[in-house]
C-alpha cells in the first residue's frame, strides 16, 4: 500500500448567486472551520450530491448523460493554469443593492 496518494484535479472558477443570509451563512462557516468560502460551498455541494439518493439513482440514468449545461466556465490561459489563482473572501455586505455572488472553485 503506497503512503502517498496523488489525484489529480482539475479546478474550474464559476459564479454563484446566493442569499444575502446564505451567503452570510457560508462566510461563517468558514471561520467555524478556518477555510474558505469556495471550499466551505465545493464540501457542501459534494456532501449533498452524495447524500441525496434519488440524485444517485438519477446518475445512473441516460437523463443524466443528456443534462444541459447550465453553468458558464471561464477556462484560464494554458500559461496561467499551472498558476494558482488568489481567491478572495465575500463579504455577505458586499451590495445593499444586489444579491452578493461567490465565487466558487469546484474541483473534478
Amino acid at each position: 500500500m503506497p503512503l502517498l496518494e496523488v489525484i489529480q484535479t482539475r479546478q474550474v472558477s464559476a459564479s454563484i448567486r446566493l442569499t444575502d443570509s446564505t451567503a452570510t451563512q457560508v462566510d461563517q462557516y468558514a471561520a467555524f472551520i478556518h477555510a474558505s468560502a469556495d471550499d466551505v460551498v465545493e464540501q457542501a455541494l459534494a456532501y449533498v450530491f452524495s447524500k441525496d439518493r434519488d440524485f444517485q439513482d438519477f446518475l445512473k440514468t441516460p437523463q443524466a448523460k443528456q443534462a444541459s449545461s447550465t453553468l458558464r466556465i471561464r477556462r484560464a490561459p494554458a500559461n496561467d493554469a499551472a498558476e494558482p489563482t488568489v481567491k478572495k473572501p465575500v463579504s455577505a455586505a458586499t451590495s445593499p443593492v444586489q444579491t452578493p455572488a461567490l465565487a466558487a472553485g469546484s474541483k473534478a
